[in-house]
């Protein structure tokens, strides 16, 4: 069983890629220093509901980021009914299928909220089948809801995901770190252990730069021998306006 406080509380929404890229960074982490890890949920499409995404995102973002919500739905009833350490192997099951599978380009948006997708990740999970019927449970929306807030209230609301509570709860959180290429295992604990020392610095506020590499990822269609193409992120996600 996970104990009652984790090393790591990261906050993550299943379709975004930069949360994915941190989280396999953080189990990478995990397994050198035997962290226990909290995986929590931070809904983008929850936070952004104030915004008309018609004129603020891409055309696929509505549909991405609804579907991502609706993961988010399957996995608060997971962790309602099988505990907050069934969560995470769930996130790693939607994180292959939605992120290594292959180029979104061509998939109508929205894909990744798919009833045989999540089936499929369920069952990898050794979840039961039935947990697919938590899609469209809206009445779990304020539980994400509050999640989401409690993410936004250790960070401030100007950010995006992920977000990790490094040594919670007395620890600080940010935004990020956000990374397009994943380190190898001698790296990833090098890299972590900049991280740290910044975070557990009272005066440590940001660094930031909105110009990221689309992360390797097959989903974006990018090799990890490849350089991804450098993109302005600006707020957070390729919006069309601030």
């Amino acid at each position: 069983m996970m104990a009652e406080k984790a090393d790591i509380n990261s906050y993550f929404d299943p379709v975004c890629p930069f949360a994915w890229m941190t989280s396999k960074w953080i189990r990478i982490v995990q397994a050198q220093r035997e962290y226990t890890v909290d995986w929590r949920f931070i809904s983008l499409r929850l936070i952004n509901a104030h915004l008309d995404y018609d004129t603020h995102f891409p055309p696929e973002y509505n549909a991405q980021h609804t579907a991502g919500l609706r993961l988010l739905r399957v996995a608060s009833a997971v962790r309602e009914k099988h505990g907050r350490e069934a969560v995470g192997p769930l996130y790693e099951a939607f994180g292959a299928r939605i992120m290594e599978a292959g180029p979104d380009e061509g998939r109508t948006p929205g894909w990744q909220g798919s009833p045989a997708l999540v089936s499929d990740a369920l069952a990898e999970a050794g979840l039961p089948a039935s947990l697919v019927d938590a899609l469209d449970d809206v009445t779990r929306d304020a539980g994400i809801q509050a999640e989401s807030d409690e993410a936004l209230s250790l960070t401030g609301k100007d950010v995006g995901t992920p977000i990790v509570h490094f040594e919670p709860p007395e620890g600080v959180a940010f935004f990020g770190p956000v990374i397009s290429r994943l380190p190898d295992e001698e790296q990833a604990g090098v890299l972590w252990d900049h991280v740290i020392g910044l975070a557990r610095f009272p005066g440590f506020a940001e660094i930031k730069r909105s110009l990221r590499e689309r992360p390797q990822l097959a989903s974006f269609g990018v090799t990890a021998q490849e350089t991804g193409k450098t993109e302005d992120w600006h707020a957070g996600s390729r919006r069309l306006k601030k």
